[in-house]
């Protein structure tokens, strides 16, 4: 029981700090719309929600054979953000298109918001049996 909400926590946690980071890494995107040469980047979610997860990503785990060895680092913080590919650069060289980076802003922040909320009715049924 106890393991089962650790990964569940587990889990909406990597996926709210992930979603936070990529809303960091879309504002970015919108800031930097006039910025000649500035080059639009997104995080592919599923990919490293996974790799937080430590499931296979086509990625060949590191075997340890001694304490002494380095562990590989994990979770949301590494998550690595992509170049987008752009539709139609400007002249100036950015990739930035202000329709698809809100688009792709207000569909993070929505789903940021389910998981908040999903959070909060987990945690509210967990007081609600500890009560009853």
């Amino acid at each position: 029981m106890i393991g089962s909400l650790n990964s569940e926590f587990k889990f909406m946690q990597d996926a709210l700090d992930l979603r936070a980071y990529r809303q960091q890494v879309l504002a970015s995107n919108i800031a930097n719309s006039d910025t000649p040469n500035y080059k639009a980047r997104d995080v592919d979610f599923a990919k490293e929600l996974q790799r937080a997860q430590g499931m296979q990503v086509g990625k060949l785990d590191m075997s340890t054979t001694s304490s002494g060895h380095l562990q590989v680092p994990g979770g949301v913080l590494n998550a690595q953000p992509l170049y987008r590919t752009a539709v139609q650069p400007s002249i100036d060289g950015n990739t930035v298109d202000m329709d698809q980076e809100r688009a792709q802003f207000t569909d993070n922040a929505i789903h940021y918001q389910f998981l908040i909320e999903q959070m909060r009715n987990k945690f509210s049924e967990m007081i609600s049996a500890v009560k009853e």
